[in-house]
Formats: C-alpha cells, sequence, structure tokens
C-alpha cells in the first residue's frame, strides 16, 4: 500500500502567515515528500472558510504535479457537483498530463449546505448528482470527449463515502472506496455486484486522524490548539445554513488523545511504531491501497509538519511493511 499525505492549505488567522508564503511553503512540504519517497500527495476541497481552506484542490495539484517527480497526485476530494462534467474532466486531464500520468481522483458529494449555494447546486440531490456526474467525467475521457484527454486509462477514480448510500454509489460505478471500514465493506461489495463489476476488484484507502511525532507527549499541547480550530470550523460549517443550533465551541483540552475503545480518535498523534500496530490491526482482510495523513493541523508549526512528513515517508512505510510479511510468514505457504 502506498503512504500519502494530503495538505488543506488552512491558514488561521491566530497562526496566519502572508497567503503567498504559504502556498509557497505548502509546495516546499510536496517536494520533500516525492523527495523523500511519499507514496503520494493530495489535495482536498471545501469554499467559503475563514482559514482559507483549500477551495481548488485540481489548481494546486497542478502546481504539485510540476514540481514533484513521483509521488501520486491526488483529491480527497474533489466535488463534481460543484462544477460542470466537461470543465471536471478537462481539469483532471490536464493534472493528469501534467504529472504524466500521476493522477488519482477522489469525488465526494459533500456536506455543506452554503457550498452548494455558492456554485448554485442542488443539495437535496447531492447523491443522484454526484453518480451522474461522475458517470459522465468518465464517458467523456472514454469516449474522447474532451481533447487533451488523460495519459492514464482509465484515470483511477475514488469515492470519498461515509454512509450505506454513498458506498454503494462507489460500487456500481466500480471506482474505489476512499473509507476504510469493515462494516462499510460489504455495502461496498454488494455495490459492485449490482453494477456488474468483479467484488475482486474491490480497493480501499482512506484519510487516517494521525499525526506522527517522535515525542507525542510534547507534541500534543502544541498541536491542539490547532486541533481545537479545526474540529471547531468542521462543527459550525456542518449546520451552517440549515435550521440545527450551533455547536458549543471546543478548547484544547476537549480531545482525548487515545479512547480507551481502542477506536481512532479525532486525531492520535502516535511514533511510527504505534501507527504501524494500530493500522495494520484496522486494516486487516481489506483491499487497502493508499493510507493518507494529515501534513498538518490548521496551520500547526512547521517544525512539527516537517518531522510528520519525514516519518510518514521514511519510517511508517518499513514498519508496516515488516508488520506485513510477519504476517504472511505466520500463514501455511504464505508468499
Amino acid at each position: 500500500m502506498d503512504v500519502g499525505i494530503l495538505f488543506d492549505l488552512r491558514n488561521p488567522n491566530a497562526w496566519h502567515r502572508p497567503w503567498a508564503d504559504h502556498y509557497a511553503r505548502s509546495l516546499e512540504f510536496c517536494e520533500e515528500a516525492d523527495a523523500r519517497g511519499a507514496g503520494g500527495v493530495w489535495f482536498t476541497e471545501h469554499h467559503l472558510f475563514e482559514d482559507g481552506y483549500l477551495p481548488q484542490p485540481l489548481t494546486f495539484a497542478a502546481a504539485a504535479a510540476a514540481r514533484t517527480r513521483r509521488v501520486r497526485i491526488g483529491t480527497a476530494v474533489v466535488l463534481p457537483n460543484l462544477r460542470k462534467p466537461a470543465q471536471l474532466a478537462e481539469d483532471a486531464a490536464i493534472v493528469d498530463l501534467i504529472s504524466g500520468g500521476r493522477l488519482e481522483l477522489g469525488v465526494g458529494a459533500g456536506y455543506r449546505v452554503p457550498e452548494y449555494n455558492l456554485f448554485d447546486a442542488e443539495f437535496g440531490r447531492r447523491f443522484t448528482l454526484v453518480e451522474q456526474n461522475i458517470r459522465e467525467v468518465r464517458r467523456l475521457w472514454a469516449e474522447g470527449g474532451i481533447t487533451p484527454g488523460p495519459v492514464q486509462s482509465p484515470v483511477p477514480v475514488w469515492g470519498g463515502f461515509y454512509g450505506p448510500r454513498g458506498v454503494r454509489i462507489a460500487g456500481r460505478l466500480g471506482i474505489g472506496l476512499l473509507h476504510i471500514s469493515h462494516k462499510l465493506f460489504e455495502h461496498y461489495r454488494e455495490g459492485l455486484i449490482e453494477g456488474g463489476h468483479d467484488p475482486e476488484t474491490a480497493r480501499v484507502s482512506d484519510l487516517l486522524p494521525v499525526i506522527l511525532a517522535d515525542d507525542p507527549e510534547a507534541a500534543w499541547p502544541r498541536i491542539a490548539p490547532h486541533l481545537a480550530h479545526q474540529m471547531n470550523t468542521y462543527r459550525q460549517g456542518s449546520v451552517e445554513g440549515t435550521d440545527h443550533p450551533r455547536p458549543p465551541l471546543l478548547g484544547p483540552g476537549d480531545f482525548p488523545d487515545r479512547p480507551a475503545d481502542g477506536s481512532w480518535a479525532t486525531l492520535e498523534i502516535l511514533t511510527p511504531e504505534e501507527a504501524a500496530v494500530r493500522i495494520h490491526e484496522r486494516t486487516k482482510g481489506l483491499p487497502v491501497k493508499h493510507l493518507i495523513f494529515w501534513a498538518s493541523i490548521a496551520g500547526m508549526p512547521d517544525d512539527l509538519v516537517a518531522r510528520n512528513i519525514e516519518l510518514i515517508s521514511e519510517r511508517l512505510p518499513v514498519l508496516l511493511a515488516k508488520l506485513a510479511g510477519t504476517e504472511r510468514e505466520r500463514v501455511p505457504g504464505g508468499e
């Protein structure tokens, strides 16, 4: 499995740096990940966030593609319903061309009413529309409906869905599932069968709520304020434009580093050794292709970001490979 790094380009007021500098530094981190052997750099989409959450991931992906040579270039996710299918097909094709065929296109339905209002899109029909739009983008690529087309045929497409309805859509379309869940994986396989696809073609990936550090205890108080900012924007943004009440603001002390039940926390700060064991257990039995990690949590200090990228790119893959090899040795006849 590939191990990649996601950038959301948040630049909160409390830790703000000039926007041009912030984007330039983020591209340098992409180059660093590429040089250190990361499997991918990924970008995500939101609109109308005060901290400048990246609104156009494919635009930034094109810049990252031009500055790197080996990493996969992914979106986790871009929102097809906020674009015409032809525009998304063209934008994605250009990224694939610039990168020499390294694009991984993750797509999703989104969850924020204001974003749909900004683009005059229909929020209530978002799942129906996202399935239609993904089909149309793939048709345009396959039938030469845009020029130039992408290098890859087909471009790997991933569905970033977190409930049974969306997961079945990913299956029906025969695309990858950008969510690691043993429970929902069965819905995905059922969708593959429903869409006439071989269930053995199933593949999953996900963004994991993990930051790596040499000393998690020392890193936690430095990252907690940034996590509080990030989670408050998600919580407030999820009800914006609806009749639901705004949730109370969270503080740095509201986030347990590791829950007692062993499930993923909102964020875990782990050593590479701890993370490898947790990930190995959580992904066992699933056809995992990409593991994706946050590069930064809402403008956290650069020294922590740089070390996080270094550990993800260089140390974690070695540890995961060792665990996988040990697992194979336990199986009679394992290869």
